[in-house]
């Protein structure tokens, strides 16, 4: 195996002893270097005038810069899309990099992994503007803390989680949702959130107080228009909001599950999505002045971003290829 390269020092040496007439062979072994490395350096990096330590190190370090890989960020047209999607349309990087074969499948140089991202983001000067347009926006990088636990009140005649239909947990067909509610500072107003386990589709709705009546009208009125087959069954927290569940059940045909308490992972999707949510109204924000226009905007976006899991589409096109092939089989 080689060597290590040459250092500034041992240069310096070099120089010396070539002018003091040394041949490549003893300076070799004065430095503890093979014979071939110092005639090597002699050849490559001496000039006509003779060995000078500083034009060889110059030499050397210009040589290892055009070796270097150039960077994929350093691609232009790549920069841009990565700035647009991640500081306009706050992507993640890792959506960002699975969407790249999407939008560009024939240009392979657009393509770059979400850790060469990350690794922009927070080691060029060029690129650290992008950290406050990331989900978890530290100056940073460090590993993710534990998730909260939730509060799991009694809720009459609940039904858990452990009796729902297994195909639930295969999101093999649409119109199984998760519920959820996110509270405004102070409680000054709340968005009842529900989220399709197919489509990753998200719907939001504001409301004005977690009572339970209000609660279950928000979700009928969210759920109503759509199609029976679009919504079988809906996996609630155990919060007091979803007490009325068998009005909502009694209004849209919709079975009625509860996630077990301190299971927060067992609506997973509809945390996750929540958690988007929250990188537009983040915690201490007031919902006092926020309109239902302003979430419905805020909703589209979320709807519009690409997700892993769905191979890189959106919510929105999934639902729409749904609804493509259900008006098919309509006509059919």
């Amino acid at each position: 195996m080689p060597g290590p390269h040459l250092t500034p020092f041992e240069r310096g040496q070099i120089q010396a002893y070539v002018r003091h007439g040394l041949t490549p062979g003893e300076i070799a072994q004065k430095l503890g270097r093979s014979p071939s490395t110092i005639g090597r350096e002699l050849r490559r990096n001496g000039t006509k005038n003779g060995y000078s330590a500083e034009t060889a190190q110059r030499k050397y370090e210009n040589r290892r810069e055009v070796c270097r890989p150039r960077r994929k960020l350093d691609n232009p047209s790549l920069r841009e899309y990565v700035k647009r999607a991640i500081g306009d349309e706050e992507w993640a990087p890792e959506q960002v990099a699975g969407r790249l074969p999407l939008d560009y499948p024939d240009d392979l140089t657009m393509r770059i992994s979400h850790e060469t991202i990350y690794q922009g983001i927070y080691g060029e000067d060029s690129l650290h503007f992008l950290v406050v347009c990331l989900a978890q926006a530290r100056p940073k990088r460090r590993k993710k803390g534990q998730g909260k636990n939730r509060r799991g009140p009694s809720i009459p005649n609940r039904v858990g989680i452990e009796e729902r239909p297994e195909e639930v947990e295969d999101r093999n067909e649409p119109g199984h949702w998760e519920g959820d509610t996110v509270v405004g500072s102070n409680q000054d107003g709340f968005i009842v959130t529900l989220v399709e386990r197919h489509t990753r589709l998200l719907h939001g709705v504001k409301t004005n107080t977690k009572k339970a009546a209000e609660t279950a009208q928000a979700v009928v009125a969210t759920l109503l228009d759509r199609p029976a087959s679009w919504v079988k069954t809906i996996t609630f927290d155990n919060g007091t909001e979803f007490a009325q569940h068998e009005l909502i059940t009694s209004e849209l045909g919709a079975s009625i599950y509860f996630a077990d308490p301190y299971a927060a992972y067992q609506r997973g999707t509809n945390e996750n999505t929540n958690g988007l949510l929250r990188r537009y109204l983040p915690k201490g924000r007031s919902f006092k002045d926020l309109t239902q226009r302003q979430l419905d905007m805020i909703v589209e976006q979320i709807n519009n971003r690409p997700r892993k899991c769905l191979g890189y589409r959106t919510p929105n096109e999934v639902f729409e290829q749904h609804r493509q092939e259900r008006l098919f089989a309509l006509r059919a």
